[in-house]
């Protein structure tokens, strides 16, 4: 099988992006090497150093996706975003080669314009990284159950094994002091990922536990609103700002803190949603052995089980937050007990090796041969 795979731009390497590398990945232990084809949309630098896409590099990447189809006799074309269907549409119409689309979750929650609409009813197979994201799609878009296949995220296995470094000049808590993270940007775009509602459950927190300190991982033009939050509820010594950090940094707060938390809202209208698609976050801090607190809606209720690997609490409720908290800070037997079950629920259900294996099934179930009754 020759796989032809259209990414979006690869350089800034986010969720998107190590997904569609761990599905390339997966692709090529699955197909062979040789027999897997990348072809990525290009940036334009401008003069701040930000890349951009312009009419020129769409129309180019548009060309060089038409041309490898053609030339590389693609048996199956992936678009690794819904933006890129159109193009795998026509590609497959030219080609009379089958192509599928992969949806992440926003993107694909809300209405779409005719032509990405159509690219993705006329998608051979549609692949979601979570059950939530492929009933949005049902249901926005008009698809069948036959249509969709889930493939959630795979951890990224290096992280858990990469040397913990020191988090840049931030002094983390002794052992004696109670650690809660958060992992998330700060944009004033993504206010849904709750860190608000957090510092707000910290002083009921902080009156029932006592030595606490709150860690926020992550950077953003947000940044400057919750720390104002954090003075005007008299708690600013209680949170540390961490600002980026790199991934060895990243499993150094994993591994230091006793809770993980990110109450992250769903909201979803006509034109415009907001919400997690997935929360490769959540598996992350589970595959260190950690407790985790999450919104009891959305795809991150498909990774967490309640009462079993953390609580799922109303991400809107502050004090439902802060009970979850203390229930966790005040019971460590019952947390630990948590994070290990936990750790072996990712194990089993988002290693690579997982994830490699529903790829498979879905290709055996895609291209298995017809067999007529004699």
């Amino acid at each position: 099988m020759r796989v032809l795979v259209l990414t979006p731009p690869m350089g800034d390497f986010g969720g998107i992006q190590r997904y569609i590398a761990t599905l390339v990945q997966a692709f090529q232990e699955i197909a062979g090497e040789g027999a897997v084809h990348c072809e990525a949309m290009s940036e334009v630098t401008n003069v701040k150093g930000r890349g951009r896409l312009t009419a020129r590099s769409k129309l180019s990447f548009c060309f060089r996706a038409l041309r490898e189809a053609v030339r590389g006799r693609a048996d199956l074309i992936i678009c690794a975003h819904l933006a890129l269907g159109p193009i795998g549409w026509l590609a497959s119409g030219i080609t009379r080669r089958p192509y599928w689309v992969v949806v992440f979750g926003i993107e694909a929650w809300i209405e779409l314009p005719w032509l990405k609409r159509m690219a993705l009813r006329h998608a051979d197979k549609v692949l979601s990284i979570s059950e939530f994201t492929s009933e949005q799609v049902m249901k926005r878009h008009g698809l069948k159950r036959e249509h969709m296949a889930r493939l959630p995220c795979a951890l990224d296995e290096r992280l858990t094994n990469i040397e913990p470094a020191s988090v840049g000049p931030h002094q983390l808590p002794t052992d004696d002091c109670g650690m809660v993270l958060t992992v998330a940007r700060l944009s004033s775009s993504e206010q849904y990922k709750g860190h608000d509602v957090i510092l707000r459950a910290l002083p009921e927190v902080l009156l029932r536990v006592g030595h606490l300190v709150y860690v926020v991982a992550g950077d953003g033009d947000d940044r400057p609103r919750l720390e104002s939050l954090a003075d005007r509820l008299g708690i600013r010594q209680n949170v540390i700002f961490t600002g980026q950090v790199s991934d060895s940094e990243l499993a150094a707060l994993y591994r230091r803190c006793d809770i993980f938390a990110l109450p992250a809202r769903t909201q979803i209208g006509r034109h415009e949603a907001k919400g997690e698609g997935f929360g490769i976050v959540f598996i992350e801090a589970m595959a260190f052995g950690k407790p985790v607190v999450g919104p009891d809606g959305g795809a991150p209720k498909e990774i967490l089980h309640h009462g079993r690997h953390g609580f799922l609490v109303n991400p809107e409720d502050s004090s439902a937050v802060a009970s979850a908290l203390i229930d966790l800070l005040n019971h460590p037997d019952k947390a630990r007990a948590m994070g290990l079950a936990g750790k072996e629920w990712v194990r089993q259900q988002y290693s690579f090796t997982a994830f490699r294996e529903r790829l498979r099934g879905i290709l055996d179930d895609s291209f298995r041969p017809c067999t007529t009754a004699h």
